[in-house]
């Protein structure tokens, strides 16, 4: 179920929780991603947070807000570029995606799979995803305080094998988000210390994982076979012609 896309925007933008979460996931975001000047930038399902810094320098960027969710307008200031859609069928050209961010899409659609396949269609050659989805194994999935504790949390294992049904390679992955998922003073001061010490610690679960995928595409293949043949196989190889009799005349040899 898509959480309200006004719930979302007073968490993001209104609350001091919210706009901790936007930065880390933000700064993950341009660590894996640093440009995308002159490539089409697209977010779905709540992303818009994340997409700021590509606005100045992309060649565009979208911000695909699902149905059951709403939409709302974005940039304040600037010329909106949100659009409503349909969570399966996009408003976009086949292979015209550079750049895709999945946030608050995947985990809270009731039909994932074709999700997926969206993704995949609109990516073009070489195109690139992130998808930012509640870690199972993280405090955050455990707390309705915040959008990641709703939908289906997922673990990287669990990422990756549906990933690959839907013909994506995982490239790179990464957990963020280690501060402790409250608005209490105490722990928004310790926050910044939590980070660090979250992102030194192997065995620390983060409340996001960020997961980025290619697109894979079958080779074309040629008609026929599809290795030469080094020596074809001649069907009378080694088999001398008919030598004629001696003393026989053509004219007998051919009436005969």
């Amino acid at each position: 179920m898509h959480l309200d896309v006004l719930d979302l925007r007073n968490f993001y933008y209104r609350s001091q929780l919210g706009r901790a979460v936007q930065k880390v996931i933000r700064n993950d975001l341009l660590t894996l991603w640093p440009e995308a000047k002159g490539q089409t930038v697209v977010g779905f399902g709540f992303a818009v947070p994340m997409l700021r810094p590509y606005l100045t320098e992309a060649r565009r960027v979208v911000g695909l807000m699902p149905g059951p969710q709403g939409v709302m307008p974005w940039p304040a200031g600037m010329p909106n570029v949100s659009v409503l859609c349909e969570e399966t069928f996009w408003p976009l050209d086949t292979g015209s995606v550079d750049k895709l961010v999945v946030m608050h899409g995947l985990e809270t659609s009731e039909n994932p799979t074709a999700v997926l396949n969206e993704c995949w269609r609109v990516l073009g050659p070489g195109g690139r995803a992130i998808f930012v989805v509640p870690n199972r194994a993280g405090l955050w999935s455990r707390s309705d305080r915040t959008p990641f504790g709703y939908g289906r949390p997922y673990s990287l294992g669990q990422l990756e094998a549906q990933f690959k049904q839907h013909n994506f390679i995982t490239e790179r992955s990464r957990s963020s988000l280690y501060q402790v998922p409250s608005s209490k003073r105490i722990w928004r001061k310790l926050a910044g210390l939590t980070e660090n010490i979250g992102k030194t610690l192997p065995f620390a679960a983060g409340g996001v994982l960020m997961v980025e995928v290619t697109k894979q595409v079958a080779a074309p293949r040629r008609p026929g076979l599809g290795e030469a043949v080094k020596r074809p196989l001649r069907v009378l190889e080694g088999v001398g012609r008919p030598v004629p009799k001696p003393g026989l005349s053509r004219t007998h040899r051919e009436s005969s």
